[in-house]
């Protein structure tokens, strides 16, 4: 798989050529036992470029790191589905574009494409787009300009494969918000946890969803890496998960509990703002 550097897709596990009864290795012939032999070879290589064939290529392109992890575990348990590349800006997401034409194209709202750009780029490479979009946001839009399918952060692991599977089969996947007009069902789970964690950590939950290891948590709140372990494991206790993936993965698709990281993010980014007038 390519992290959207420069490259070709690598071609390790496929047979090697057989050609007038001699198999090359490096330049240098070697001799076939039998025909037969050849013939099995064949099949073997045929049976590999059908199920190449058959693979969905997917690019994933979102800027937070951690997502990226979780969508791509969810998405590569299934068979079907291979991906190619995974992205962190712009500039990567249309180089994969350009690389891999023919895929499904799974892009983060939040990345701020111009999205009349990115969906010609797509027709043009004969890809499928599927917006990733912020829980606050609406998918009408998205639709409406031509791409094939929108899912929130907080969209469950099977609601995904199904999205993917559906718009690879050439359908539009339409958010069940948007096919049943229903209120919002409340998040039990996430308010509950919510108001069960302290704003310590809150604060450290805030700085796993955007990715940071203990060692820069420990540096923004001005404590120990020792610390951080500790509040983690209380932190995993009160939420039921057993590491810092399914913990980001679990706040995000809890919508009160986002909601309270992104506000505290945003918090923590404010007080390392310098104090105007300030001495240093």
């Amino acid at each position: 798989m390519e992290n959207c550097g420069t490259g070709r897709e690598s071609s390790a596990g496929m047979p090697i050529g057989v050609h007038g009864g001699e198999e090359y290795r490096c330049g240098n012939p070697v001799r076939t036992q039998t025909n037969e032999a050849d013939g099995l070879g064949a099949a073997l290589r045929e049976g590999v470029a059908d199920e190449a064939h058959t693979m969905k290529k997917i690019i994933l392109a979102d800027s937070q790191a951690i997502f990226r992890a979780g969508t791509a575990k969810v998405l590569t348990a299934e068979d079907e589905f291979r991906i190619v590349a995974q992205c962190a800006d712009l500039e990567r997401l249309s180089l994969a574009v350009t690389t891999y034409p023919g895929s499904i194209v799974l892009f983060a709202a939040s990345l701020r494409p111009d999205t009349d750009h990115l969906h010609r780029m797509l027709e043009a490479a004969g890809s499928r787009g599927i917006v990733i979009a912020e829980n606050t946001e609406t998918a009408q839009a998205y639709l409406q300009q031509g791409f094939r399918g929108v899912v929130f952060r907080n969209v469950t692991g099977l609601s995904l494969v199904e999205c993917v599977r559906r718009v690879s089969n050439g359908d539009t996947w339409v958010p069940p918000q948007l096919v049943v007009a229903e209120a919002p069902e409340e998040d039990v789970v996430g308010t509950r946890v919510r108001d069960r964690l302290t704003p310590k950590e809150m604060r450290i939950v805030a700085l796993i969803v955007q990715g940071c290891k203990n060692r820069e948590i420990a540096q923004r709140l001005k404590t120990t890496e020792q610390v951080i372990k500790n509040y983690l494991r209380s932190i995993y206790d009160k939420t039921g998960v057993s590491d810092r993936l399914e913990l980001a993965l679990f706040t995000i698709h809890h919508r009160v509990l986002a909601t309270a990281a992104a506000e505290m993010g945003e918090k923590l980014v404010a007080e390392e703002q310098p104090v105007p007038g300030a001495v240093a």
